[in-house]
């Protein structure tokens, strides 16, 4: 799913809905998580019962090949290191993989959940490929959210292509708690894995400038070393954009994706009782949020309403909204 950047996107994506009211909830109970590993393991958790729809996931079929490589880089690296306290993907088929009538626009859903009571809460896959009057766009994205066992930061990168030499990226580890009340928080996760590092990198590329989104939502939402950035090449030079996505961007994502998963996902982070309610809270005012920006209008508009009811209920019941 497109989290943060569907309703940044011009035409059919823009949309700005009213938060989702909250469900009360009880207190999460206070339990241990096992320590996640940070060493690559050879044992991937089950997949048997999900092996089609991650075939189709896993294919990336509408995107190039450095766009492809990066993907399931970061896929296979997710599930060699998290695969033993992650569940297999239980989605229906219709689900993981969907299309409208078409047949001008199709996507796909992978996602599993964490073993409980790990500090993985899901993980979440997807690609989207619409055939528009401006030309054929294409989204993939994983992202990872963490249990409110524990307050480390989220994962999310988003590639968006609205032509060939046309790329927004959308790559940040978005805060969990209030950065100006908790600067220990910022010092941690942000300061001391020298995050904005990756940024600046970037940022000496002639093709590459700053992203703005449209939703002031969303810029408040990410972390001040979020990379949000728009790189576009000259007309015709699609192998320039090949090669900046090759030797740039997919090096700075793995590198932040690895710091990820050594601090946030495996650092071993836990939070008490009154903190897990809070972060229960936020967590999901988030989620809700997300959902809102991203399937208000474009899976309807995209897919029809009966697919987009499919699919829209099955990510409801994942994030438990």
């Amino acid at each position: 799913m497109a989290v943060i950047s569907a309703h940044s996107l011009h035409s059919p994506f823009s949309t700005t809905p009213p938060l989702l009211p909250l469900r009360s909830f009880p207190s999460p109970p206070l339990s241990k998580p096992p320590r996640i590993s940070c060493s690559p393991s050879p044992v991937m958790g089950p997949q048997t019962d999900d092996d089609g729809g991650r075939k189709m996931f896993m294919e990336f079929p509408y995107v190039s090949a450095p766009y492809r490589d990066l993907m399931v880089d970061l896929v296979s690296t997710m599930e060699s290191r998290l695969g033993p306290y992650l569940l297999p993907c239980t989605l229906p088929p219709d689900v993981q993989y969907y299309h409208n009538r078409t047949n001008t626009a199709f996507g796909t859903l992978h996602i599993r959940s964490g073993i409980k009571p790990s500090h993985i809460d899901f993980v979440f896959g997807s690609w989207l490929h619409c055939k528009l009057p401006s030309g054929a766009l294409n989204i993939t994205s994983l992202s990872a959210y963490l249990s409110p066992s524990t307050d480390a930061p989220n994962f999310l990168i988003e590639l968006i292509q609205s032509s060939p030499t046309s790329l927004v990226l959308i790559l940040d580890l978005p805060p969990r708690k209030d950065l100006v009340l908790h600067p220990d928080y910022l010092q941690t996760f942000y300061e001391d894995t020298q995050l904005d590092k990756y940024r600046k990198q970037l940022d000496k590329i002639p093709e590459v400038r700053p992203y703005y989104s449209s939703s002031l939502y969303i810029r408040c939402s990410v972390s001040p070393t979020a990379i949000l950035v728009c790189i576009e090449t000259e007309p015709g030079r699609t192998e320039r954009m090949e090669e900046i996505v090759r030797d740039h961007v997919s090096v700075i994502a793995k590198e932040v994706f690895g710091v990820w998963l050594d601090h946030c996902a495996c650092g071993g982070r836990e939070v008490g009782e009154t903190d897990r309610a809070r972060l229960a809270k936020r967590d999901l005012m988030f989620k809700s949020k997300s959902i809102e920006i991203d399937l208000g209008s474009s899976l309807p508009r995209l897919f029809g309403e009966e697919v987009a009811t499919r699919v829209s209920g099955v990510i409801r019941d994942v994030f438990n909204i």
